[in-house]
């Protein structure tokens, strides 16, 4: 290897909609190793098939690289020295190559009639019958001049094998008669994905392409393209499959009838940008440790591409959750609170006034943002439940004495509490347990039903009574006592 041999990745997206996670990880793993090897990260706009562009979606691609923290070197809106980096922008660019292929007798002008739609239909069209290749070059030429319609085509070799090998799966092996003589530029000057896609790493100096699997079959056209020019070709890594899981316990690539597969969907449910990255680099690469929480800056200094599988890996959104749970907890209370209040929905103003007390008894009882409504709705208003619920064997509580309990706590609040907060409430309580001869949880586990209709809560009876307040409290174990009063009565 040279001395100033520098690694040079790239990420080229194509802007058709939203970031799938499949395309996040190709941008994370190409992220990584240029930063593992001090070199480095390109972004790279492929906008050429203009049938799938969808407007915004380039920015959606600047949004989600930000919002994951992978900064690139050198991309569009901060240009570099191998400029432009959209693809729309370089057609004179790829004309150029293409014609001097054709120069070369390496590529031809193509003149049929069936449409680039039709030659690329893998179902109805069983491969291009090659019938312009055989036709004098000064004729195609003198054609080109008159104003023919025209492609222009690779020429592939007829006979035997391109290998090339890829840094994860080894020697790939193609027989050369089982390649098409691919479109290079199509009728419109637009060049095709694999001919710009070439052009732009030889020129931009890409030393290792980072890219999903579904290529790896394809890679040989690309390599006879490097040869055709004479260029050195980059190290090939081609990433495993993120498959899903289905109902019945099979698997198939990851779509969206498993759930949110996009980056944006994922933080809109309330998954952390950071928590996610993390995940995102689990699936296909194996840090050679049993550890699992890793900062990016973490991730830069261990990875390799050696720890990457061949096998695909599964998209388990319960491995998420915990994942995204362990950042979730590690934040402080300040800063969950803020992050979780656009989750919280039309809320009392009392739970607005206590944010932060909610938020430090949510922060380590939530996997996700999105659980956070849900999981104080008890708080704005008592749920219907069943008083089944006041049946404890392991707290010895029944309907018969959480009704002692909840008469004697309704004489006990108003009188012996001389400040309505946790740790006051909690001392009132321990002492009434003592007094009694009971445990404390005979006390609290009634109390705990009558104040939120819950068996779990997050955040116990106390806490749960300091965020309520002294009349919103002392009302909810009014009614409770009344209704379990009444249900025995009955």
């Amino acid at each position: 290897m040279k001395n100033n041999f520098v690694v040079r990745t790239r990420f080229a997206p194509s802007p058709t909609g939203y970031m799938h996670i499949g395309n996040l990880r190709t941008a994370l793993y190409a992220y990584l190793y240029a930063r593992a090897n001090n070199g480095v990260f390109v972004l790279r706009i492929e906008d050429t098939d203009r049938r799938r562009y969808v407007d915004g979606a380039v920015d959606v691609i600047y949004k989600t690289l930000a919002l994951s923290g992978l900064k690139y070197d050198e991309g569009p809106d901060i240009g570099g020295d191998y400029g432009p980096y959209v693809q729309s922008e370089r057609l004179d660019v790829y004309k150029k190559y293409a014609e001097m292929l054709v120069e070369k007798g390496a590529a031809y002008y193509c003149f049929c009639d069936k449409s680039e739609d039709d030659m690329q239909d893998k179902e109805n069209f069983a491969g291009y019958d090659r019938s312009c290749r055989g036709i004098d070059p000064l004729e195609a030429a003198e054609k080109v001049r008159n104003g023919a319609a025209f492609v222009i085509r690779q020429k592939m070799p007829l006979s035997g094998v391109t290998v090339y090998n890829d840094a994860v799966f080894g020697e790939i092996k193609v027989d050369n008669s089982e390649l098409d003589d691919q479109v290079l530029i199509k009728r419109d000057g637009m060049p095709t994905y694999n001919f710009a896609n070439v052009v732009d790493d030889h020129l931009m100096n890409i030393t290792h392409v980072i890219r999903g699997t579904e290529y790896i079959i394809s890679t040989p056209k690309y390599k006879l393209l490097y040869e055709a020019f004479g260029w050195e070709v980059p190290m090939f890594i081609h990433l495993p499959l993120i498959m899903g899981q289905n109902e019945d316990g099979s698997v198939s690539k990851l779509s969206k009838r498993h759930g949110a597969t996009s980056f944006e969907d994922l933080m809109n449910m309330g998954y952390l940008s950071e928590a996610i990255i993390n995940y995102i680099a689990l699936l296909g690469w194996n840090p050679k440790t049993n550890e699992e929480i890793f900062t990016l800056k973490q991730l830069e200094d261990k990875f390799s591409l050696a720890g990457i599988s061949r096998s695909p890996s599964v998209f388990d959104y319960k491995k998420l959750d915990w994942i995204n749970s362990q950042y979730l907890s590690n934040l402080s209370d300040e800063e969950f609170a803020q992050l979780s209040y656009p989750y919280a929905g039309d809320i009392k103003d009392n739970l607005k006034t206590n944010w932060i007390k909610v938020a430090a008894i949510l922060k380590t009882r939530v996997s996700r943002l999105d659980e956070v409504a849900e999981k104080i709705a008890f708080l704005n208003e008592t749920p219907d439940y069943d008083i089944a619920l006041y049946e404890n064997k392991k707290n010895k509580s029944s309907v018969e004495t959480s009704i002692s309990v909840l008469s004697d706590l309704s004489e006990i609040l108003k009188s012996n509490v001389k400040s309505w907060d946790n740790d006051s409430l909690f001392s009132v309580l321990s002492e009434y347990a003592k007094e009694k001869n009971i445990k404390t949880g005979h006390v609290m586990w009634p109390l705990r039903i009558a104040l939120s209709g819950l068996a779990v809560t997050p955040g116990g009876a106390t806490e749960i009574m300091e965020i309520l307040g002294e009349e919103e409290s002392m009302l909810r174990i009014e009614t409770a006592r009344k209704r379990l009063e009444n249900a025995l009565s009955k």
